[in-house]
Parts: C-alpha cells; structure tokens; sequence
C-alpha cells in the first residue's frame, strides 16, 4: 500500500518562488498560489501565473479538499499496487497526487478528498498527498 512507499523530495527543490508554500507545508498547512493581477488561483506553486504571467502572486490557505477528476493504479511496485492522479481542488486547479489511506480500488472518479502532507526521504519539505475525505 501507499503508506509504505518512501516518497523522494519534491522537485523543482524548494526556491525563493516556492518557499511560502514548503514553509506552510512543514506546518501542515496547504497554500494556493492566486495572482493579484487577474485572481486566478492555480497549481503549482511558481512565482508567474500561468493565465497572465503577472509575477504579482499572493498565497491563499486552501483547505486542500477536492474531487478526484481521475486515477491510475500502478501494480509493478516493490511496496504493492498504489494510485496516483489528479485531483480538482474546490478552488479551481488540478494537482497531481498520490492518493493514500485507501486501496486503489476504494478509489473513484468524483470522490471527494483532502490534502495530508507526508514526509520525504532525507529530511525534505513533507509533499501534499490525498486521502478520501
């Protein structure tokens, strides 16, 4: 299962863009970055909005609950099958993740999660990860 799995650093490392959402990630908390230009909140977390490429960026605490939009179950893994895929925040953007806390196939399309922040091998930021809500 999931649980077992070592999750590596995450990447890009954590960077002056970046930094207040690792920050708040160590905390347990999950931030959005949303742009003051055009107030799109978007994933992931970088120093330019996507949508209009203001580099005027303010970061919103989320509550980090969604759906999942969709999923694949992985079985070629040394710790057993794991899931991973992408999940529509209530917010607006989709995040890649690793669903956890449930066997792949408890999963389903349109089941409603919530961010859980999981440690890294050596000491790293915890990375957001979802679990059934």
């Amino acid at each position: 299962m999931s649980e077992h799995m070592t999750r590596p650093i995450p990447s890009p490392q954590v960077s002056i863009e970046t930094k207040p959402f690792w920050d708040a990630a160590a905390e347990g908390r999950f931030l959005l970055p949303r742009c003051r230009a055009c107030a799109t909140p978007f994933w992931y977390p970088r120093g330019t909005c996507p949508t209009c490429l203001s580099s005027d960026i303010e970061w919103a605490e989320s509550p980090g609950e969604g759906v999942v939009y969709t999923y694949s179950v992985m079985h070629r893994s040394p710790t057993g099958p794991y899931a991973i895929g992408y999940v529509t925040l209530d917010e607006g953007p989709a995040v890649l993740t690793n669903f956890v806390d449930v066997a792949p196939d408890g999963l389903s399309i349109g089941m409603r999660v919530k961010v859980k922040f999981q440690e890294t091998e050596g000491g790293g930021p915890p990375a957001p990860v979802f679990a059934p809500a």
